[in-house]
């Protein structure tokens, strides 16, 4: 394992952030290291819209089985549940650690305005939570991956896609 240290990684830590941020950073910071000693990994997440509290999340990958219960996915969920909606425009994300590549296409599709975090990907590489092969796989080609991807099907799979297509009441996303 790596040691954790204090040298900055290239990337300048912003000082302007308000105390109302710094409060929800903090939230976010506890729980991800109240989740250690809940069987979870050391990440967790809040969501705030307008200065309000509406979720939160914790890693739970390891207690739920659950590849996808990363802490940032969790408090999307809950969010979601809570809000009756899967649009979380105006919302700002408060995370203890750089989104991974999951959670951050996660927030995208969920439309988040703002994400603030505090341990870098490199922060989390260090302490054996490297995420670095993943961002190299999607830079080769589908024949170079180390997961197979075959394609076949399509123009019976399109059926699907002309449905949605025709779809007059369908509900964008």
């Amino acid at each position: 394992m790596n040691n954790i240290t204090d040298r900055q990684h290239g990337l300048p830590e912003t000082t302007s952030f308000s105390e109302e941020d710094r409060k929800f950073m903090q939230m976010a910071i506890d729980l991800s290291s109240e989740n250690i000693d809940k069987g979870g990994g050391p990440f967790g997440a809040v969501i705030v819209r307008d200065g309000k509290l509406l979720s939160r999340g914790a890693n739970r990958v390891v207690p739920n089985n659950d590849p996808t219960a990363h802490a940032e996915v969790v408090a999307i969920r809950n969010a979601c549940r809570e809000l009756g909606t899967f649009d979380l425009s105006g919302c700002t994300v408060y995370a203890s650690c750089e989104p991974c590549p999951m959670c951050l296409s996660a927030l995208y599709w969920a439309g988040v305005e703002r994400i603030c975090y505090a341990n870098t990907k490199r922060d989390a590489a260090a302490i054996d939570f490297d995420d670095s092969f993943i961002y190299d796989q999607l830079r080769l080609d589908y024949d170079l991956r180390s997961i197979r991807c075959e394609h076949f099907m399509r123009n019976e799979a399109l059926a699907a896609f002309r449905k949605w297509s025709d779809k007059e009441d369908k509900v964008e996303y």
